[in-house]
């Protein structure tokens, strides 16, 4: 029996197998690096160990510090979550030879799913549908590639169709977006190749690459499975994960809206085969590509998977449980128990959609989802619908540059998926999450798209709505449906930033110490409005005996305000607008709309001049790559540095045609936002 588990992971995952662990009275065991030492995973655990320093490499990535981290604190078990070293065999065997109990999958069924190219191999000779495709290894030469390519081509769309197959290329190693490139099979294929190479190869040491058809607008599905020690293996429905960015999911949910009974009954049957294939023992997640009847595996992740809430919801059971269970032994019953309504995800982040999905940093001042009727929970039971929570946040939070910059996952179940939908929409919409930028709003928009309402998912779903989801500029033929949403979208901007310099103006009046009984605002003699100016709007407004005048804003009237809460009336229907104010931004949350302002300086102070051409650093993070050099002619669009921050490369690339006139950084070097990396000075 368990009775001491350490969990060697951080962030809503530790804290998601630390709420199993209480239910079932076992003791627990936080690591943490130094960026973590007041985490809320640090704070819940019975006992904690702190890992030396604030690198991946040198904290969560170390496993013999993790293992003697276990030793040290008494443990008698390690559930390695999900993400660093939970897929990695030689962290489970030395958890093994430590006389610790794995809560995962033997070592050696970790390594055959290790490598995705013997993974394929190994599933297509279990009878699992496969994708054709070639490996591009150190070894590989352009004419090899080109001569598997007019094969993989050929099997794909028919020797009389002519048609050529859009690939991706891939990394064999690792995840996550790293190392991968969707090419056209022309000849831009032997630098996306080469390049594949070098990402992988300083991602996960191993340069390796492989190269198959790109199923595009594919479903993204995956299923569950649950295995014993004594040959008994549960799938547990399947998961549609098709909208995604970056090639990493950001909304999950089960059952898909979109699959037939048979093609169900079908890739849960090629699941059962993976796992029977290597011995599988524990929870794990078989990964397929679904378009029309073509099926083909993906991969197979060895481990808990980030949207496993939405299964526990579905199926009423709790995965960290029976994968506890199961480590000590424990035999499944002969069939899992059945499913009952429908339940959807979503990745909550701290990032900005808007300009490329940059990662944010910074303080978390507020952080609540309404309406939240569990946290951590596993499956809400029969017939008790409600909205979980799975936060690795709490209010105050820093969040640094060090790690993913995954805020929370929001989970709603119902009955079925129109409900489901419906309440995780409101429920975003309604959240308070003061100080960073998030991308909320975003999910909000695919929640209420109408081809996600219809089921229409797939994998090149924000590509294909990415105007209507404000992730690039109208085109004409949408205007129409753009200039109305953008009417909207500024009345609410204007109003909340009206609410915003009202409560600012009862703020003030609040601490004078003079003449305090006036309103904010009043003026005897009327003369030029109040102005108030923030980044993103600015509103003029009067407070004189006959109530507010507030310019671009004829139909509303002020009903009260208070330093923190302000309630207008427009067009004879009242709103109330919370507000609250932080150093350097502004929230504005009411019905209409969370709104997030910048106040601007009445009298602002002196502007530092940049150079004309200089490439600032987008956050703070470490300098990976230099690929140029002072006075070296670059072309628009090259890249000139790569920077690394929250486990993601950020590649900064050269605006224009010209010459590198400077050169401020060296690989290595830590820099902070705005820092100028470099300056690139036009050609003529």
């Amino acid at each position: 029996m368990i009775s001491r588990l350490l969990v060697a992971n951080r962030g809503e995952i530790a804290r998601r197998v630390f709420r199993t662990c209480r239910d079932l009275g076992v003791e627990t065991v936080a690591v943490f690096s130094d960026a973590d030492a007041r985490a809320p995973h640090v704070a819940e655990a019975d006992h904690a160990v702190r890992l030396s320093g604030v690198r991946p490499a040198d904290t969560y990535l170390s496993a013999g510090t993790i293992v003697d981290a276990a030793l040290r604190a008494g443990a008698d078990a390690v559930h390695p979550g999900y993400g660093f070293l939970s897929e990695n065999a030689a962290f489970a065997r030395a958890v093994l030879d430590a006389g610790l109990t794995w809560v995962g999958p033997p070592p050696a069924a970790i390594a055959a799913m290790g490598s995705k190219i013997e993974a394929k191999a190994l599933m297509s000779g279990a009878g699992v549908p496969v994708l054709p495709g070639f490996t591009a290894g150190p070894g590989s030469s352009m004419d090899d590639l080109e001569r598997d390519l007019g094969i993989v081509s050929t099997r794909m769309s028919g020797p009389a169709s002519g048609r050529r197959i859009p690939l991706l290329v891939k990394a064999s190693a690792g995840g996550g977006g790293r190392g991968m490139r969707v090419v056209e099979p022309a000849d831009d294929l032997p630098a996306a190749v080469e390049s594949a190479r070098r990402e992988a190869a300083a991602a996960f040491g191993d340069g390796t690459v492989f190269v198959e058809p790109l199923l595009e607008n594919a479903r993204h599905i995956e299923v569950q499975i649950l295995a014993d020690a004594h040959g008994t293996v549960w799938t547990l429905g399947e998961r549609e994960c098709s909208i995604q960015r970056r090639h990493q999911k950001l909304v999950e949910e089960a059952p898909s809206p979109a699959l037939s009974p048979e093609l169900r009954a079908r890739l849960c049957g090629a699941a059962v085969a993976a796992a029977e294939a290597i011995g599988y023992v524990g929870a794990g997640t078989v990964e397929f590509l679904v378009r029309d009847e073509t099926v083909a595996f993906l991969e197979m992740n060895t481990r808990l998977q980030v949207e496993h809430p939405v299964t526990e919801c579905v199926y009423g059971v709790d995965l960290v449980e029976l994968q506890l269970r199961i480590a000590e032994g424990a035999r499944l019953p002969a069939s899992p128990p059945s499913p009952s309504g429908h339940a959807v995800e979503v990745r909550l982040y701290a990032e900005d959609p808007a300009r490329g999905w940059l990662p944010q940093s910074g303080a978390l001042h507020r952080f609540d989802v309404p309406g939240v009727t569990c946290r951590f929970s596993p499956g809400p039971g029969d017939s008790a619908y409600g909205l979980r929570l799975d936060s690795g946040v709490e209010d105050g939070c820093e969040i640094g540059v060090h790690y993913d910059p995954l805020l929370a996952k929001v989970i709603a179940y119902g009955p079925d998926r129109a409900d489901a939908v419906r309440r995780l929409a409101a429920a975003l919409s309604k959240a308070r999450i003061h100080g960073l930028v998030t991308n909320r709003d975003l999910l909000v928009g695919v929640m209420r798209h109408e081809a996600f309402l219809a089921g229409d998912t797939h994998t090149g779903f924000l590509t294909q709505h990415g105007e209507d989801l404000a992730l690039r500029p109208p085109d004409t033929a949408a205007e129409p449906r753009a200039v109305r949403a953008s009417a909207a979208e500024s009345h609410a901007l204007r109003l909340s930033a009206l609410a915003a310099a009202l409560a600012q103006a009862a703020a003030n009046r609040a601490a004078a110490t003079v003449q305090a009984t006036l309103p904010g605002g009043w003026r005897n003699v009327v003369s030029q409005p109040q102005r108030v100016a923030f980044a993103e709007a600015e509103v003029a407004y009067r407070i004189t005996r006959d109530g507010l005048r507030a310019e671009g804003l004829p139909d509303t009237v002020l009903v009260g305000a208070a330093p923190a809460l302000v309630v207008l009336e427009t067009s004879g229907v009242r709103h109330r607008f919370d507000v609250a104010r932080y150093d350097g931004v502004t929230h504005v949350d009411s019905p209409l709309g969370p709104v997030r302002l910048t106040p601007l300086p009445r009298l602002p102070g002196p502007v530092e001049h940049v150079a004309p051409g200089s490439l600032p650093a987008p956050m703070p993070g470490t300098v990976l790559r230099v690929d140029v050099r002072p006075g070296e002619p670059v072309a628009a669009g090259q890249v000139v540095v790569v920077l690394e921050a929250m486990k993601m490369e950020h590649r900064i690339t050269s605006p224009s045609d010209g010459t590198v006139s400077a050169l401020n950084v060296a690989p290595g070097r830590q820099v902070e936002a705005g820092a100028v990396l470099a300056v690139i000075e036009e050609r003529q």
